[in-house]
């Protein structure tokens, strides 16, 4: 096969390049020597790996690279304690210990197991603080929604009361009207008068 491929990069292809690029990350290797290992896979060129990790499949693994990278600062971090240990204390140093250095997996130290359980108790804390809040939230959404309730009530209240005065408004403009009219009407020297009945009607009085 060519190893200077043209076509278009399938699915498979995409995630042979991810996992290469992410096991060089986990290990501390380099992008540039992972593109060559992809390439001797897939018959591409390097470039042509490196330009698609660049270009498209890096934006799928953010989530993935972010973890890769904390897997080797842990892996590191476990290599520089181990060697700081006394060779008596150091069980992968031991002579004839091979059993016990291949079953050793760095990610899982002692500090990084410190630091799980520092961030989980963190995380519960948060949580139990989470739940208060959202307590204390529900009382007062509560209280609002009844002081709502107790506003509309009042809203209805004035709105048919100024409902009332309104119509109580125009009765009287109608009386003003006619009296108005009604005066008019009359000769200048006759004096009227009015007079309202029972029934609230305008009744003329001549004097």
């Amino acid at each position: 096969m060519s190893s200077n491929r043209q076509d278009a990069w399938s699915q498979d292809e995409d995630v042979i390049l991810a996992e290469v690029v992410l096991r060089h990350i986990r290990e501390g290797g380099t992008q540039l020597k992972a593109f060559e290992e992809v390439g001797r896979k897939l018959s591409r060129t390097s470039a042509a790996c490196g330009f698609r990790w660049n270009s498209f499949v890096r934006k799928q693994y953010k989530s993935g690279i972010e973890l890769a990278k904390k897997q080797r600062k842990q892996s590191k971090k476990h290599s520089s304690f181990v060697k700081k240990l006394p060779k008596e204390d150091n069980p992968e140093v031991l002579p004839g210990n091979v059993e016990m250095e291949q079953r050793v997996d760095p990610t899982f130290s002692m500090g990084s197991i410190i630091q799980y359980l520092q961030k989980a108790e963190v995380a519960v804390r948060n949580e139990e603080l989470t739940k208060v809040e959202n307590g204390k939230l529900k009382e007062r959404i509560s209280q609002l929604s009844k002081e709502l309730e107790r506003c509309e009530a009042r809203l209805t209240e004035y709105k048919s009361k100024y409902e009332l005065l309104e119509d109580d408004h125009k009765a009287l403009l109608t009386i003003f009207e006619k009296a108005r009219r009604m005066a008019v009407l009359q000769d200048n020297d006759e004096k009227v008068k009015f007079q309202m009945d029972k029934n609230g009607n305008l009744q003329r009085v001549i004097k």
